[in-house]
């Protein structure tokens, strides 16, 4: 299966791309979404995490407590490793496993944390929704309803938008064009990543 990562900071506006590949036909594997159904009540990560830092992180209906483990891993550094060692190998396999399993001619992979977590090995190539930190902060204090302090944070928190043109193969940039101009961008990858998909396949 050919995988195309998509990659952004927050506020890039990943997920609104993602789905008109989606309109497209193209099968999004979202790596936010997965990293949620593998602590879902009953997995042997969740259990693991409640033994880990005991049952207040659990709350009254069984689901992860998301802000009270932030809490407990934001200023603790031995923690936050101890849960990425747990999370990230079974996040991984899983969307090497829905990429393997996809029908679409093609894969879109969507990694928020892309570059950060030196994950470019597993795609083919890397779409970057690059937009300007000012579009960054204020997509995500509307969309949040964070303050303009704790979205600079979040973002400080990221690969820097170099780092992120760096690993790039294509980019769109979704800060001021319009809607038109992004629409046309997306339909001319759609094309080129059929085309490199479809020669692939012939390949193999």
């Amino acid at each position: 299966m050919y995988v195309v990562a998509i990659t952004g900071g927050i506020g890039s506006g990943k997920t609104t791309i993602a789905n008109q590949f989606a309109a497209l036909g193209i099968e999004v594997v979202d790596a936010d979404v997965i990293a949620r159904e593998v602590v879902e009540p009953g997995t042997p990560a969740l259990a693991a995490i409640a033994d880990h830092f005991g049952p207040d992180v659990i709350d009254p209906s069984g689901q992860l407590d998301r802000r009270a483990l932030r809490e407990r891993v934001f200023s603790n550094l031995q923690a936050k490793e101890w849960l990425n060692a747990l999370l990230h190998p079974l996040i991984r396999s899983e969307m090497q496993r829905q990429c393997a399993v996809a029908r679409s001619p093609y894969c879109l992979l969507v990694v928020p944390l892309l570059v950060e977590n030196k994950l470019t090995g597993l795609a083919n190539r890397v779409l970057v929704i690059d937009v300007d930190e000012a579009t960054q902060i204020e997509r995500t204090c509307r969309r949040d309803g964070v303050s303009a302090e704790q979205a600079k944070a979040i973002i400080a928190a990221q690969a820097s938008r170099s780092e992120r043109l760096a690993a790039a193969d294509d980019v769109i940039e979704n800060h001021n064009g319009s809607e038109m101009a992004i629409k046309t961008r997306i339909l001319a990858l759609h094309e080129t990543y059929l085309a490199i998909a479809s020669q692939q396949a012939r390949q193999v």
